[in-house]
């Protein structure tokens, strides 16, 4: 008999209760669907658990061998940094447990598929308007990293061509160029009645909040309609996307395109960044130290009096 495997769904961790409600949701439903499999989740900064109070969790249930899926939509330090470094440093820690890394959501046809659904079901409360007339701002989270920032504009285009917009732009809510706060004013200056905002978010929380309140000030004091969708939240199309991700893993598939990753090849303004060391940068974020409500005691786990000190 075939010892159960554990999924260990990977979040970012957010400060708005909601944005974490709604990740909780995420995991509740992957449990109904994986009955198979004991699936736990974990976070990487702000919120808790931590991973590494689910991964002993896991670890004290009997799980040796856990499938651990980023949820993360697209490939920037955390996907590349934050989230291996951590599982890594997990992985050295248990030398009877096999951890193996998915891949991010990124691209896929039930993402663009999902994102054509709730820019429907947003248009489908205003008053019809050829698409041809209207234009969609889609809004990424914004990374220093320009591979990341390019499959949000590769987003774009492909909604823009098979959606039929007249027109479509990527802008970011932080980080990088352009933010939104500079691009709606340039897209108001356009001749179109409608401007459809996509800001590609899983959950609700502070920084998809921001969007909403930066839209809506600027649309107070415009004369074209803005309007914004719903983030991504729990849809089945999202939920089949992380099958996916699942699915690569256990046929050992799980792997990046790293052909454009700025750590792996010279990328235009970041040659600097070839090989740098893989480390992960949010400990002094990571979860509420010393508050891990889901936290359990194990006698006996590796590094334990390390693990004390650091709170996880």
């Amino acid at each position: 008999m075939n010892q159960k495997k554990g999924i260990l769904i990977c979040g970012h961790g957010s400060r708005d209760p909601e944005g974490v409600n709604g990740f909780k949701e995420l995991v509740r439903l992957l449990k109904i669907r994986y009955p198979d499999y004991e699936v736990d989740y974990g976070f990487l900064e702000f919120s808790h658990p931590v991973y590494a109070a689910a991964v002993e969790r896991l670890y004290a249930n009997g799980i040796r061998e856990i499938i651990a899926i980023p949820a993360i939509l697209f490939a920037g330090g955390h996907a590349k940094n934050d989230i291996p470094y951590e599982m890594n440093s997990l992985q050295s820690q248990y030398p009877d447990l096999k951890i193996r890394l998915g891949k991010h959501f990124g691209i896929t046809p039930s993402i663009l598929q999902l994102s054509k659904k709730l820019i429907e079901a947003t248009e489908s409360k205003l008053a019809l308007l050829d698409r041809k007339e209207a234009c969609l701002l889609v809004v990424g989270r914004g990374t220093s990293d320009p591979d990341a920032n390019s499959d949000i504009a590769k987003m774009t285009r492909m909604l823009w061509e098979g959606m039929g917009f007249g027109f479509a732009t990527t802008t970011y809510i932080g980080v990088t160029q352009p933010l939104l706060k500079d691009t709606l004013p340039l897209v108001n200056q356009l001749p179109y009645k409608r401007v459809v905002v996509l800001p590609v978010f899983l959950f609700t929380g502070v920084l998809l909040k921001k969007i909403y309140t930066q839209v809506e000030d600027f649309a107070s004091n415009s004369d074209t309609e803005f309007c914004y969708t719903a983030s991504f939240e729990c849809d089945e199309l999202l939920l089949q996307t992380i099958d996916e991700r699942i699915a690569e893993v256990e046929q050992g598939n799980p792997n990046m395109n790293c052909q454009l990753c700025k750590y792996r090849t010279q990328i235009i303004g970041f040659e600097n960044e070839v090989g740098k060391e893989q480390k992960g940068h949010h400990l002094a974020v990571k979860g509420i130290l010393f508050e891990e409500e889901e936290k359990i005691a194990v006698k006996k786990i590796p590094f334990s009096g390390l693990k004390k000190l650091l709170g996880i």
